[in-house]
């Protein structure tokens, strides 16, 4: 399967049912009341974590989504079905972003988290809800309101505590298919993994009640240039963001490069795209401890570790020399970690309730803007529902969609802003001509 790691999807959520302007009318009651139900509210979409998933191809495949549209309101104030929701399902560390906007709208890192990107459209009121003493028969129903519908991009960064970093062939699958279940495909070439691998590993002994497991990551390797977008460039790096742990795997048997070279290089990459995944606690593990050229190698390595207080490990992934001390020491490390980690999580959040008060934003609220090329624009939560959810064509709702547009004070706002009889004003999706009586 190929592997995709960001994708752009259209979302839709369903409709509203169209209200009912329906007459009782029985054999015996000939001129009985409104009796015209609501329509349903249309489907929700909705987005949740799935932690078998490891891939966004479906929506590269298919990138348009949409729920059902609610059904239309009856006689006898029958109420319209609601429409079906939908639950789309993405892997776990999926970020979700507003496509127009780029605003974060979610980081999806737990399952049973359903997060709603677009809300169903209300069903429009049946014509009972609109008599009065001086109107009984009122023909006026609403209209569904629409669904909100938006284009969202979709990125997954994998959720590892320990990431494999290094140039290619530095033998981060070996030491991924050695210390874990993990299959990922191993050859002698560079950009052999192009495709993050993960494996949950296990150390300790259960039954004695001492086993810490861990995810690690075998990012695709790195080259020169990376953090500019060389080679496979951010595509890849923006897999380690989640890590507390590092492990920079060195080749100890590369003839075309010194191996301090290499680890500095493989850091420069990393503090161009990001200082502070540059800043994470790093292991430096020398590979290929087979070779004699390795072994040869291995004591200048140290020495310099050493120097810059770095922790270094030489191994052998394929007879396992050093390999049970690195992990020992890596599943060590990962607990302090994850303990400092919720500490100063405890903090933030008892700082964060002495923070600022935030208000949401008042459901009458509107703004007006000119359009270039003529007309104008009414942008608001409640005037452009109350736009879309007028059937424009009955006289009666026409009538009470204008005594709201002067009560809410968008009538005057138009006047001041140089609206004149002729001009096109647009309420969300409803474009309407300003006339003389409004």
């Amino acid at each position: 399967m190929q592997f995709f790691d960001r994708v752009k999807v259209f979302v839709a959520a369903g409709k509203g049912g169209d209200g009912s302007a329906h007459f009782r009318r029985e054999k015996y009651v000939p001129m009985g009341g409104p009796d015209g139900g609501d329509g349903g509210r249309g489907g929700t979409v909705y987005f949740e974590a799935d932690p078998g998933m490891n891939t966004l191809v479906d929506y590269h495949y298919h990138p348009h989504y949409k729920a059902t549209a609610g059904g239309p309101g009856g006689g006898q104030q029958k109420h319209g079905s609601k429409g079906r929701d939908r639950y789309l399902k993405v892997p776990a560390g999926t970020v979700i972003r507003d496509a127009e906007s780029a605003e974060l709208l979610a980081d999806l890192t737990e399952p049973d988290e359903p997060l709603m990107v677009a809300r169903g459209g209300r069903g429009g009121l049946g014509n009972v809800h609109f008599a009065t003493s001086t109107n009984q028969a009122p023909r006026e129903a609403q209209r569904g309101e629409p669904g909100e519908e938006r284009w969202l991009e979709l990125e997954l960064k994998l959720i590892s505590d320990v990431g494999l970093v290094g140039f290619p062939n530095a033998g981060k699958s070996t030491l991924l298919s050695v210390v874990s279940a993990a299959r990922p495909k191993i050859a002698a070439y560079p950009f052999t993994t192009l495709i993050p691998n993960l494996g949950v590993v296990a150390v300790g002994d259960p039954t004695r009640g001492d086993s810490t497991s861990f995810v690690m990551a075998d990012i695709p390797g790195l080259i020169e240039g990376a953090a500019e977008g060389v080679g496979l460039g951010h595509e890849f790096l923006r897999h380690v963001e989640r890590t507390r742990l590092l492990l920079h795997l060195v080749d100890g048997g590369n003839y075309e490069r010194e191996p301090w070279d290499e680890f500095e290089a493989i850091n420069h990459e990393l503090e161009a795209y990001s200082p502070d995944l540059a800043s994470r606690p790093q292991v430096l593990v020398f590979t290929k401890m087979d070779l004699t050229e390795a072994r040869e190698k291995w004591p200048a390595v140290q020495r310099r570790a050493e120097e810059a207080e770095i922790p270094a490990f030489a191994i052998s992934a394929p007879t396992g020399e050093g390999v049970a001390e690195l992990m020992n020491y890596t599943a060590r490390r990962f607990s302090e970690l994850k303990e400092e980690a919720t500490e100063r999580a405890a903090k933030l959040a008892a700082e964060a309730l002495v923070g600022p008060v935030l208000r949401p934003e008042p459901g009458d609220a509107f703004s007006v803007e000119r359009v270039a090329g003529g007309g104008f624009r009414v942008r608001g939560k409640r005037v452009e529902r109350m736009a879309a959810m007028t059937n424009i064509d009955n006289r009666e709702g026409m009538d009470r969609l204008e005594k709201t547009l002067r009560k809410m004070g968008v009538t005057r706002a138009l006047e001041q802003a140089g609206v004149q009889p002729g001009d096109t004003v647009t309420f969300g999706r409803v474009t309407l001509e300003w006339g003389a009586e409004m």
